[in-house]
């Protein structure tokens, strides 16, 4: 079951943002105010839930965790790069 989940986020980051939004207290843990998670579902929304996560399993932003933000802020880059580079 985790390893759906898992495929499912990286799949539709911006899907699972939604429901846990609305069905968890998920991401209010991880941020406190409704601008941040909404700025990260528009632009950096494997980001921010990797970030919830990070912050919700109670671990330092540091090491391991942190070459997972950088690798994930990375992809969410490159998935908007990616499109414009098709568009034109």
């Amino acid at each position: 079951m985790p390893c759906l989940l898992l495929i499912l986020g990286l799949a539709f980051p911006r899907l699972v943002l939604l429901l846990l939004f609305f069905f968890t207290d998920f991401l209010s843990r991880a941020y406190h105010g409704l601008l941040l998670p909404l700025l990260g579902f528009i632009f950096l929304p494997l980001t921010t839930l990797i970030y919830a996560w990070i912050v919700n399993s109670g671990a330092p932003v540091s090491g391991f965790y942190l070459v997972a933000i950088v690798i994930c802020v990375v992809a969410d880059l490159g998935l908007i790069g990616h499109g414009a580079t098709r568009r034109g």
